[in-house]
C-alpha cells in the first residue's frame, strides 16, 4: 500500500488523530495483561494436609500426630497426601497409648486423604484448587487448566487473521473483546473444573484474537515512524501495565470467583471505544469501500486540524493496484530452499524456547520465596525496562548480537540460581527477575528480527509459523513449573539450558540490521556456516544463478 502512504501523507505522522488511535488501541490491550496470567492466583495451591473428621475418636495428641512428616525443601513438613490409618489411631487412643512414646509412628500404616483436605488460608481464601481439590492424585489438573488456556490462544491465532481479513479489523476487535469478557463472566459461575477449563479455552481464543486485531489495526492506521513505536512499546508496555494490576487485584480479593469477576468487569470499559476507534481505511480499500475509507481520512484531517484535498482516493487507480495479479505462495515455500528451511527450523526452535522461558517464569512466581503478590508485581514491572531496552537495541545495534546477549543473560542467571545458598533468598529472586528481563527483551526483539529475515512474499507465513511454535511453547510451560514439585531447581536448570541453547542458535542466523528487506526467497540473507554448493564449470544450480551476488557479500559472518 505504498500509494496509500503517499495519498494520506497530508495527515502528518503524530497528530491528535494518531495519538488517539495509539493510546486507545494500546489501552484495549490492558485487560489481556491481567487475564492472560490470572491463573497464577486463580489456581494458587495453598499449604494443605489430609483432613481428620471431627467424628474420629481421637485424643488431642493423636489428632495432632495423625499426619506423617516428610522431607520437603530440606525441612520436615506435614505430608500433603497421606495420613496414618485412622482406625489404628482410634484404637491406640482408646487404649490410652501416647504417640511417639508408647507407639512408634514410623511403623504405622498410612492411607490417602479419604476425607478430603484442610487448606491454609494464610495466602488464599479460595482458589480453583481448594474448590475442586486439585491436589495429590489430581494435581495435574492445575497445569492442564493453564495449558488449555494456551490451547485456546493457539486456536485463536489460527482464525483471528482470517476473521479480520473477512469481517474487518474493528469488528473482530470488539467481537473478540466481548467474547473474552463474556466467557470470563460465565467462568465465575463454573460448577466443576471441567466447565471452568472449557470456558478458559474460549477466553484464550478471544484474548489472542483481540490482541492481533488491535495490533493489525494500529499498524495499518498509524504512519511508518509511529508504527514501530506502537508495535514495540505501545502494545507491550500497556500489556505489562495490565500484568502489574493483576497482583494488586489479587492482593485485595482473595476469593477466586470474586477475583475473576473483578478482572472481567474492566472489559466493559472498552464498549465506548466502539464510537472512537475507526475501521482500517486500508482494509476498506481492499474491500472496494472507497467512500467509507475517504470519510475516515476526512474526519482524521478535521481532528488533526489540516485541510484534506478535494479528491483523496482515486477509485480506479486503487482498484488497479488491488487487482494486480500476484504469485500465490503456500506454507511449503518455507521449505523451498535449504536456506529458508534452515531459517524456519531455527526460528521455530528459538520462538518455542523463548515462550517456554517467558511463561514458565511468569507462572512460577507463586513458588518463589517471599510474598507471592510482591513477586508477581516485580515480574510485571521488570518487563517495562526490558521492552525499553529492546526498543533501543533494535534502533541502534545488530539484531543477532542483541538477541543472543539477551538470551545468554536470561539463561545463565537461571542456571546460576541453583548455586545460591538457601539463606540468600533475595538474591535468588533477583536472579529470577534478571532472567525474566533477558527473556522478555529477547521476546520483543525476535518479532522484528524474524520479520526482517523472511522475504515479503512469505513474511506473514514465516512469522505465523514461528508464532505458532511460540504457542506450543506456552502450552508446555506449565509443566516446566510442575517439575518444581519434584526438584525445586529443575525448572530453572531446564529453562536456563534451553535459553542458552537458543542464544547459540541465534548466532548462526544472518544479520538483518541495516540491510534492505528481502522481497523474494532468492534475496534472503544466508545462514552462517551453512555449506553452499560451490560454483563450477556449468554445474551451478539454476536457482543459485538467480540469487543476487551482493547478498552473499553483505552477509555478516
Amino acid at each position: 500500500m505504498r500509494d496509500y502512504e503517499e495519498v494520506t501523507a497530508f495527515l502528518g505522522e503524530w497528530g491528535r488523530f494518531q495519538r488517539l488511535v495509539f493510546f486507545l488501541l494500546s489501552a484495549s490491550i490492558v485487560p489481556n495483561g491481567f487475564n492472560g496470567l490470572s491463573i497464577v492466583f486463580l489456581a494458587g495451591t495453598p499449604e494443605h494436609h489430609c483432613a481428620v473428621p471431627r467424628g474420629a475418636n481421637l485424643s488431642g495428641e493423636w489428632r495432632n500426630a495423625s499426619i506423617p512428616l516428610e522431607l520437603r525443601g530440606g525441612r520436615e513438613a506435614p505430608s500433603r497426601c497421606r495420613r496414618y490409618r485412622l482406625a489404628a489411631l482410634a484404637n491406640f487412643s482408646a487404649l490410652g497409648l501416647r504417640p511417639g512414646l508408647d507407639v512408634e509412628l514410623e511403623s504405622l500404616e498410612q492411607e490417602p486423604c479419604l476425607d478430603g483436605w484442610e487448606y491454609s488460608r494464610d495466602i488464599y481464601r479460595s482458589t480453583i484448587v481448594t474448590q475442586w481439590n486439585l491436589v495429590c492424585d489430581n494435581d495435574w489438573k492445575g497445569p492442564l487448566s493453564t495449558s488449555l488456556f494456551f490451547v485456546g490462544v493457539l486456536l485463536g491465532s489460527f482464525v483471528s487473521g482470517q476473521l479480520s481479513d473477512k469481517f474487518g479489523r474493528k469488528n473482530v476487535l470488539f467481537a473478540t473483546l466481548a467474547m473474552q469478557t463474556g466467557f470470563s463472566f460465565v467462568q465465575v459461575f463454573s460448577t466443576s473444573w471441567e466447565m471452568f477449563s472449557v470456558f478458559f479455552v474460549l477466553v484464550g481464543m478471544g484474548q489472542i484474537s483481540n490482541y492481533v486485531a488491535a495490533f493489525v489495526l494500529g499498524t495499518e492506521i498509524l504512519g511508518k515512524s509511529i508504527r514501530v513505536l506502537f508495535c514495540t512499546l505501545g502494545v507491550c508496555i500497556f500489556y505489562a501495565f495490565g500484568y502489574m494490576l493483576l497482583p494488586l487485584f489479587a492482593y485485595f480479593i482473595r476469593d477466586w470467583r470474586m477475583l475473576l469477576l473483578a478482572l472481567t468487569l474492566p472489559g466493559l470499559l472498552c464498549i465506548p471505544l466502539w464510537w472512537v476507534i475507526p475501521e482500517s481505511p486500508r482494509w476498506l480499500i481492499s474491500q472496494g469501500r472507497f467512500q467509507e475509507a475517504e470519510d475516515i481520512i476526512r474526519k482524521a484531517a478535521k481532528t488533526n486540524g489540516v485541510t484534506a484535498p478535494d479528491v483523496i482516493f482515486d477509485p480506479s487507480e486503487l482498484q488497479d493496484m488491488n487487482s494486480q495479479k500476484q504469485q500465490t505462495y503456500t506454507i511449503l515455500d518455507l521449505m523451498r530452499t535449504r536456506n529458508i528451511l534452515t531459517i524456519t527450523i531455527m526460528s521455530v526452535v528459538i520462538w518455542m524456547i523463548i515462550s517456554v522461558g517467558y511463561f514458565g517464569l511468569s507462572l512460577d512466581t507463586p513458588n518463589l520465596h517471599g510474598d507471592v503478590y510482591l513477586n508477581c508485581f516485580l515480574s510485571a514491572v521488570i518487563e517495562v525496562p526490558a521492552y525499553v531496552i529492546s526498543w533501543l537495541l533494535l534502533r541502534n545495534l545488530p539484531r543477532r548480537y542483541s538477541m543472543a546477549a539477551a538470551l545468554f543473560l536470561g539463561g545463565c542467571v537461571l542456571l546460576f540460581i541453583q548455586l545460591v545458598p538457601s539463606h540468600l533468598r533475595t538474591l535468588s529472586i533477583l536472579l529470577v527477575m534478571l532472567g525474566k528481563f533477558g527473556i522478555t527483551s529477547a521476546f520483543s526483539i525476535v518479532y522484528v528480527y524474524t520479520a526482517e529475515l523472511y522475504p515479503t512474499v512469505v513474511r506473514n507465513m514465516g512469522v505465523g509459523a514461528s508464532s505458532m511454535a511460540s504457542r506450543l511453547g506456552s502450552i508446555l510451560s506449565p509443566y516446566f513449573v510442575y517439575l518444581g514439585a519434584y526438584d525445586r531447581f529443575l525448572p530453572y536448570i531446564l529453562m536456563g539450558s534451553l535459553t542458552v541453547l537458543s542464544g547459540i542458535l541465534t548466532l548462526f542466523l544472518p544479520e538483518s540490521y541495516g540491510m534492505p528487506l528481502p522481497d523474494t526467497i532468492e534475496q534472503m540473507l544466508l545462514v552462517k556456516g551453512l555449506e553452499y554448493r560451490p560454483a563450477s564449470s556449468s554445474t551451478r544450480d539454476s536457482k543459485e544463478e538467480e540469487e543476487n551476488p551482493e547478498i552473499f557479500k553483505s552477509t555478516a559472518f
